[in-house]
């Protein structure tokens, strides 16, 4: 979990979480705080660097790589933000958004990375197979996320897709009953034809 510091916002999500995980599950384990802002995680590149165990200049070269590939838009993934040095010093730092976070760790290839990718195609597997990725256990201890406008996002959704099975199930019985009224019809031809 991350250290809440000045006006940080203490972390509750399913990402962001596995992220403080990683970052701290190596021989030197190190933390660092995560800014959540716009509903999205925001690391800049030394953050990343220690997530993935590998070198800031590897995480430039990745970054560099995932922009020359027009794999993510730079004007889509970068937030400045201002920071406070050691020095005392306040800078305006680059950080890159959870999009980038994931786009880096498949490209980073050490046993952190490969740690990330097993959990990443987890979520995208479950979403393919079920429909649905859900995070039991940040659902059963609840967090800063479940809020009165969490639960009305949710609830609408259900509404919009019980409106689209109400939509679906009137079709199937348009269909049923155009197929009962044209079985009837067939019975009645075959009782005149004979």
């Amino acid at each position: 979990m991350a250290k809440k510091k000045n006006n940080e916002i203490t972390i509750r999500s399913s990402a962001a979480e596995y992220l403080t995980y990683v970052a701290a599950t190596g021989d030197d384990p190190q933390s660092f705080e995560m800014r959540y802002e716009d509903e999205n995680i925001w690391l800049t590149q030394k953050m990343l660097a220690t997530l993935y165990d590998v070198s800031i200049p590897a995480i430039n070269q990745h970054i560099k790589r995932i922009f020359d590939d027009n794999e993510l838009e730079s004007s889509s993934v970068i937030k400045k933000y201002l920071i406070t040095a050691a020095d005392g010093k306040k800078y305006n730092t680059i950080h890159y958004n959870l999009q980038m976070i994931i786009a880096v760790g498949f490209k980073v290839n050490n046993e952190r990375a490969v740690q990330f990718r097993k959990w990443a195609n987890q979520i995208v597997k479950d979403y393919t197979i079920k429909g649905f990725a859900m995070d039991d256990e940040r659902l059963k201890n609840g967090g800063s996320i479940l809020t009165e406008q969490y639960f009305e996002e949710q609830l609408q959704r259900i509404r919009e897709i019980r409106l689209s099975e109400r939509k679906l199930l009137k079709l199937m019985l348009k269909a049923s009953l155009r197929n009962i009224a044209l079985s009837k019809i067939d019975c009645f031809n075959l009782t005149l034809i004979n």
